[in-house]
């Protein structure tokens, strides 16, 4: 069984193929999919995706990109939003300086308080980082100083000082389809260095399909290309890599039910 991290099931992209996405995804030996929130404002268009796919969970938050203006997302919202049982992680929340899309002091408040609701909650958080390696790991730094909280690095394409200096913090580092492209060479060798213990897969679809489906709609059943990539680079046969990447899963995101066992 492999499980795909990360995907975006409430996009526009899947509205009306969503049965069929599933299916394809099952058919592939996808047991689990994890569906995640970037706008606490819309959260339950994608709590109802949940509900309806005994396979499919979900996260609550705000991405960077939209922390300008979902300002007034309190804590509380976070919390309350986070009892249901199909919301089993806080975020994506982040810093992303590529785009600048939300304004940097809105991303850094936003990213804090989505910290102290995966704290307070128990719930992992799902960080989105992209060309803010040094302000993240201060504010890792700083959060972890303050208190525990686990967290996954998502599609990670970052330096390698950021991701060692995450796992060492105890968090976990995800990769997409971005590891299966050309020309990236630093990406795979520090998928190769990472612990076992570390690791995970997603698709972060409808975006960035591997390199096979390269130009088409990403979709959960791709995730098994990136497995096959990530094994090969480790080394390894892809069972070794399913089962590694999750049984990560299932161990961070420990509010998920495992297959086989009542929601």
């Amino acid at each position: 069984m492999l499980v795909d991290s990360h995907c975006h099931l409430d996009f526009p992209d899947f509205a009306d193929t969503l049965d069929d996405v599933v299916a394809r995804a099952r058919a592939a030996g996808v047991g689990r999919m994890l569906s995640i929130s970037t706008r606490v404002r819309r959260h339950d268009a994608l709590l109802a995706i949940a509900e309806r796919y005994d396979d499919v969970v979900c996260s609550v938050g705000t991405h960077p990109h939209h922390s300008g203006d979902e300002r007034d997302v309190t804590l509380d919202d976070l919390l309350t939003r986070a009892a249901h049982p199909k919301v089993v992680a806080i975020g994506e929340a982040g810093l992303d300086y590529f785009y600048d899309y939300g304004p940097r002091d809105a991303q850094a408040a936003s990213f804090r308080i989505h910290v102290e609701a995966a704290r307070r909650t128990g719930l992992p958080l799902v960080i989105h980082s992209r060309d803010a390696d040094a302000d993240m790991q201060a504010i890792l730094e700083e959060e972890a100083a303050r208190g525990p909280f686990t967290a996954v690095l998502h599609c990670y394409t970052s330096g390698r000082a950021l991701a060692m200096r995450a796992v060492a913090l105890g968090h976990y580092v995800s990769f997409t389809g971005i590891l299966t492209y050309k020309k990236t060479e630093a990406l795979r060798a520090l998928a190769a260095a990472l612990p076992a213990d570390r690791i995970m897969v997603e698709t972060d679809a409808p975006y960035l399909a591997p390199g096979k489906f390269r130009g088409k709609r990403n979709e959960p059943a791709y995730v098994v290309e990136t497995a096959r990539v990530l094994a090969e680079i480790r080394g390894v046969p892809l069972d070794t890599i399913a089962r590694e990447t999750t049984e990560n899963f299932f161990r961070l995101f420990s509010k998920t039910p495992r297959p086989g066992t009542a929601a």
